[in-house]
C-alpha cells in the first residue's frame, strides 16, 4: 500500500451467505474497492468468488468453525481509506467502546444502519436467507474521512 492512501472508497458489506452467493449479490458488489464479510460464510468458495471482485476482510460466524483452518478469526480490524473498521459476527460480542469509526456485524439476518455516539453500525442482512426484510447487502461510501452506509435490496424475481 502506498504511503498516501486514497480518501475515497466504496466498501461492499455482506454477511450470512451460508454457502449461497447469488448473481444479484455479485452484481451489487461489482466495482467496490474492498469487501467485508461478517460471518456465516458457509463455504470457502464464497470467499474466492468475492476475492475475484476486491480484497476481502472476513470473520468467522457461529456456523463457520470448519473455516478456522483458513486463518479466519472471530474478530478483525481493517483500515480502508483512513476509516477504522471492526468486524464481528454476533452483535452482542461488540464491546461498547471501541477505537473505530465503523462496526460491521451480522448474525441476525436483519439489515440495519445506524450511527451511535459517532460510530457507524452496519448489519447488511443476508443475501440468501432473509428473516422478513428481503435479501440484502450493504454499501459503505467513504468520502474525505466520512463513512456513510446504505442497505441494498437484491432483486430476487
Amino acid at each position: 500500500m502506498s504511503a498516501e492512501e486514497p480518501r475515497t472508497a466504496r466498501i461492499g458489506v455482506i454477511s450470512d451467505t451460508h454457502g449461497h452467493l447469488g448473481a444479484e449479490a455479485l452484481e451489487a458488489l461489482a466495482g467496490v474497492d474492498h469487501i467485508i464479510h461478517a460471518g456465516d460464510i458457509g463455504n470457502p468458495s464464497i470467499l474466492m468468488e468475492l476475492e475475484a471482485i476486491a480484497p476481502v476482510t472476513a470473520v468467522l460466524g457461529n456456523g463457520d468453525s470448519a473455516l478456522a483452518v483458513f486463518g479466519l478469526r472471530a474478530v478483525e480490524r481493517v483500515v480502508v481509506a483512513g476509516i477504522r473498521f471492526l468486524v464481528v459476527h454476533i452483535p452482542a460480542d461488540v464491546v461498547r467502546r471501541q477505537d473505530v469509526d465503523v462496526i460491521v456485524v451480522g448474525h441476525t439476518h436483519r439489515p440495519q444502519v445506524r450511527r451511535d455516539d459517532g460510530v457507524l453500525y452496519v448489519n447488511p442482512g443476508s443475501p440468501s436467507r432473509s428473516r422478513g426484510d428481503g435479501h440484502t447487502i450493504a454499501l459503505i461510501d467513504i468520502v474525505d474521512g466520512r463513512a456513510d452506509a446504505r442497505i441494498v435490496p437484491l432483486d430476487r424475481a
